[in-house]
C-alpha cells in the first residue's frame, strides 16, 4: 500500500486535530447538533418499536407529510403557532386512522406482516402529500434566526442550537414519559405482550392510537428543524435512512440509546468528513454512518443500550 496514502489515513488527521484544537471543538458541537436532529428522528421508531414491536418503515414518510402539512397551512396566511397546533391534529387524526384501518386488523401477526404494512403506509403518505401539496421544495420561516456567531475561537449557527435545544427538551420529555408515567408503562406492557396486556385491561387500541400520535408529534418537529434548514422537500424521507444507524447503535427498544447513537453519529460522520475526506475522495459523510452500524451488527448486533435475545429451546 501507497506510504503516502497511509499517512494521509493515520498520521495526518491526527495531525490536524492537535494542530488545531479550536477548529476540532467546533466540528465537535457542529456534529452533536446534528446528531440530537438524527436522535429525534431515531426516537418516532423506538416509540413504535416499543409499544407495538413494529419496525415504523413510514416514520421517514411521517416527517415528510407532518412538515408538508404545515407549509400548507401557512401558505393559507394561518399563523405559525396556529399552524403547528392545526398540524398536530392532523398527525392526530392521522393516528386515529392508522389504528383504524391497518393495526387493528393486524393484532398478533407476524412481525413481517406489520413491516410490509408500513412500507405501504410509507407510500400511501408520499403520495398523499404530492397529491395535496404539489411536489416542489417549500421554504419553511418558523422565526428562528439563523444567523452565525463567535463564540472564542469557534463559529456557531444560532438555528442549530435552536434546533438542537427544541429537539432536546422533546426527547428530555419523551424520556421522562416513558420512565415515570402510567401510560408510559402501559405503552412497555404492550409491546412485550398484547394479549397479556389486553388480559390486564389495557386498551390496546387507545394505546396504539396514543403512541402513533406521539410519533406524529415527533415527526412533525424533526420536519419544522429539518424543513427550515433545507427546506420542505421529498428527500426528508430520507432522513429515516440515517435514523436505522442511530437505531442499531442504541438498539431498536432504548430511548437513551437513540440519544448516544444518535450523538456517536453526529460527530463521527462530521470528524471523519473534514479529517479524513481529503484522503480518500471526499462523502465520507453519506456512508460512515452505514459503515459503523455494519461494524456493531457485526459484533454487537442488539446495540449499546438494546436488550439481548437469549432463546431457550
Amino acid at each position: 500500500m501507497d506510504m503516502e496514502f497511509l499517512e494521509a489515513v493515520f498520521i495526518l488527521p491526527f495531525l490536524d486535530m492537535a494542530d488545531s484544537p479550536a477548529f476540532l471543538m467546533e466540528v465537535v458541537i457542529g456534529g452533536l447538533l446534528t446528531g440530537v436532529m438524527y436522535s429525534l428522528v431515531a426516537l418516532g421508531f423506538v416509540l413504535i418499536f416499543k409499544a407495538s414491536g413494529v419496525f415504523n418503515f413510514a416514520q421517514g414518510a411521517m416527517v415528510l407529510f407532518a412538515a408538508l402539512a404545515l407549509v400548507g397551512f401557512m401558505e393559507q396566511g394561518v399563523p405559525v403557532v396556529l399552524a403547528i397546533l392545526m398540524t398536530i391534529g392532523v398527525m392526530i387524526v392521522l393516528a386515529w386512522a392508522i389504528e383504524r384501518l391497518m393495526l387493528r386488523h393486524l393484532v398478533n401477526q407476524e412481525g413481517i406482516i406489520l413491516f410490509m404494512a408500513t412500507i405501504g403506509l410509507n407510500f400511501i403518505l408520499e403520495g398523499s402529500g404530492q397529491i395535496a401539496w404539489g411536489s416542489d421544495v417549500k421554504a419553511l420561516d418558523i422565526g428562528i434566526p439563523d444567523e452565525t456567531f463567535e463564540l472564542g475561537p469557534m463559529l456557531l449557527s444560532t438555528f442549530d442550537i435552536s434546533a438542537a435545544v427544541i429537539a432536546g427538551v422533546m426527547v428530555a420529555t419523551l424520556a421522562l414519559f416513558f420512565q415515570y408515567t402510567a401510560t408510559g408503562r402501559a405503552l412497555r406492557a404492550v409491546a412485550d405482550d398484547h394479549q397479556a396486556a389486553l388480559s390486564v385491561g389495557i386498551p390496546l387500541k387507545t394505546i396504539w392510537i396514543i403512541v402513533w400520535s406521539v410519533a406524529g408529534i415527533v415527526a412533525l418537529v424533526a420536519g419544522i428543524m429539518w424543513g427550515a434548514k433545507s427546506g420542505v422537500q421529498f428527500s426528508l424521507v430520507l432522513i429515516a435512512l440515517k435514523a436505522l444507524p442511530v437505531l442499531i447503535l442504541g438498539g431498536f427498544t432504548s430511548i437513551p440509546g437513540a440519544i448516544i447513537g444518535g450523538l456517536i453519529i453526529g460527530v463521527g460522520e462530521k470528524v471523519a468528513e473534514i479529517y479524513w475526506g481529503p484522503a480518500i475522495g471526499g462523502a465520507i459523510e453519506g456512508w460512515f454512518a452505514y459503515m459503523l452500524a455494519l461494524a456493531f451488527l457485526m459484533f454487537r448486533p442488539q446495540g449499546l443500550f438494546g436488550e439481548k435475545i437469549i432463546e431457550r429451546v
